[in-house]
């Protein structure tokens, strides 16, 4: 088969397997296939292989405010998150071609499962309702990224592909909206779901997936309703905040009560990313995906109160004690403890001067901020390839997006405090009642800004931190100044006014960043396509 012109275009082979973690990938003609319901199983597979990947999970952190990316690594993000990029970057032309291959496989499913002769109605009926799913979240994606797209749900012809213009946004997201809405009665809750069938889309990810575009468009009161689909009830899912936070992202505990909806890693797929964040002595790699200070400094207190508030008792000498118990869940810092993959306890030491040198950072293989992501760090993988899912969405984001919804709606009180962040918190392993009762005195503005920062400790790590600031329109805020790493008193380092080391210096355009061009090989085969403002 010849090279296609377009990505839009793009035939993604079937896969045929029924393990969501172990594909095998072989090619079929048209003649030959759609000749029973394995068939269909099959290119329903191919569809969840094109799902998403951790070079997206991972690298849309470091597009954000809470990671840098040194080099090009990440389909070279880097350029992006310090405004240095084009129409032609790695990333964003990636993401158009990547996406579109995704929706192709799924036009696929919906356009030829009636070929099957004599299929069951319910599996029919779910294995649509999937593919359905996923072709939603791949628009979403799209939209949320590059705006206006091109929109289709048949299996389009190459001339058809050379001329196709862009859709409204809006259309698009109010189609992602009203699948999600059909979808939900052919889906299984997560509890009627098959042990084998785990890792599928259950009723629960619809639902949450839902909130999550209302979220996106502050679509407040929608967001609401959704959630309370999950929140307390049993007919549409069973959730639950899983006991211990640190043990939530491990192979140990795949599959809990939090997770709604994850990226299937396992058997003949993994990915190598944490050879990219952890301390180079436990990877044997540098380390170039790190966090920030800023992210670091972000995380509360455990009597509940920032850092820079009056009683916080923060000590900036000691800056790593009593801090919210996420913070050593998810960064490792200047005298943490690590079990690296030989089960020998190292200490990590990032100032410079430090014996040994290795982690410091003023060796050139360790992180330039002085800080390594823990979480998601699996020991058990062979090589440094993991088979770790990546959770997509989990039930602590639920609870996070109906409190900021209801306060939002300007209905924040003591009880919904109570069904989200006082759950959360508890959960996370606050004690302290600064933490964790509701405080009437602080107005909507307070509260919301109590509401992000909690989001940020909850889900640091887990690439959505990009999507909160572009939706919240703070990115040309949060992005316009330098990152930062650890507060240093010694070496040749270009530091702040306060010592603190200065890695890099981003800039985000208002309102030019907010999308990212439509991309330069896509725009060359295609006149059709406009492009975004400023670009």
């Amino acid at each position: 088969m010849k090279k296609l012109i377009l990505s839009i275009l793009l035939a993604g082979s079937f896969m045929s397997c029924r393990k969501l973690d172990q594909p095998i990938t072989k090619e079929f003609t048209e003649t030959a296939f759609w000749r029973n319901s394995q068939d269909a199983l099959d290119a329903l597979t191919a569809c969840y292989e094109h799902l998403s990947k951790a070079d997206y999970y991972f690298g849309d952190e470091a597009l954000s405010d809470n990671a840098y990316n040194a080099g090009t690594g990440q389909l070279n993000v880097n350029a992006i998150s310090n405004g240095g990029y084009d129409a032609a970057n790695a990333r964003v032309a990636d993401t158009w071609s990547y996406y579109y291959l995704t929706i192709r496989r799924c036009n696929n499913v919906t356009n030829n499962i009636d070929r099957v002769p004599n299929m069951d109605v319910l599996l029919k009926a779910r294995i649509l309702a999937e593919a359905r799913f996923i072709r939603a979240y791949a628009y979403f994606q799209l939209t949320a990224w590059y705006g206006d797209v091109p929109y289709y749900t048949n299996l389009i012809s190459i001339d058809e592909s050379r001329t196709i213009a862009r859709t409204d946004k809006n259309t698009i997201q109010d189609f992602v909206l009203a699948e999600l809405a059909a979808i939900e009665k052919d889906l299984p809750t997560n509890v009627q779901q098959a042990q084998n069938d785990r890792g599928r889309i259950t009723r629960g990810a619809a639902i949450a997936l839902s909130a999550r575009v209302h979220l996106f468009r502050s679509e407040w009161a929608a967001v609401v309703t959704d959630c309370e689909k999950l929140i307390g009830k049993t007919e549409n899912g069973t959730y639950a905040l899983f006991p211990n936070y640190r043990n939530l992202f491990t192979v140990a505990n795949e599959y809990n009560s939090e997770v709604i909806l994850d990226l299937q890693y396992g058997g003949g797929r993994t990915h190598d990313k944490q050879r990219s964040f952890m301390p180079q002595t436990v990877a044997a790699l540098r380390s170039v995906l790190v966090p920030t200070q800023d992210l670091v400094n972000d995380y509360i207190m455990t009597n509940g109160k920032g850092i820079n508030e009056t009683g916080s008792g923060y000590n900036e000498s000691n800056p790593y004690i009593n801090r919210d118990p996420r913070f050593e869940a998810t960064i490792l810092h200047h005298g943490s403890k690590v079990i690296d993959f030989t089960g020998a306890e190292q200490t990590i030491l990032t100032q410079p001067g430090s014996v040994p040198t290795t982690n410091t950072v003023d060796d050139q293989g360790a992180s330039p901020t002085g800080y390594y992501f823990y979480k998601h760090y699996d020991r058990a993988a062979t090589n440094y390839a993991s088979g770790l899912n990546l959770i997509m969405i989990r039930y602590a984001d639920v609870l996070l997006m109906y409190a900021e919804a209801k306060n939002e709606l300007t209905q924040m009180n003591a009880t919904v405090w109570g069904q989200t962040i006082q759950l959360i918190r508890t959960r996370a392993g606050f004690t302290d009642a600064g933490a964790l009762q509701f405080d009437a005195a602080l107005n909507q503005s307070q509260l919301r800004e109590v509401i992000r920062r909690d989001r940020r400790a909850e889900l640091a790590f887990e690439g959505g931190r990009i999507y909160d600031i572009r939706r919240w329109k703070t990115a040309d805020v949060v992005l316009n100044k330098p990152v930062r790493g650890i507060k240093v008193t010694s070496g040749a380092f270009n530091k702040d006014a306060n010592g603190y080391i200065i890695v890099e210096n981003r800039q985000f355009t208002n309102p030019k960043h907010y999308l990212w061009p439509v991309p330069t090989v896509e725009r060359d085969q295609n006149k059709n396509l406009s492009q975004n403002k400023d670009w």
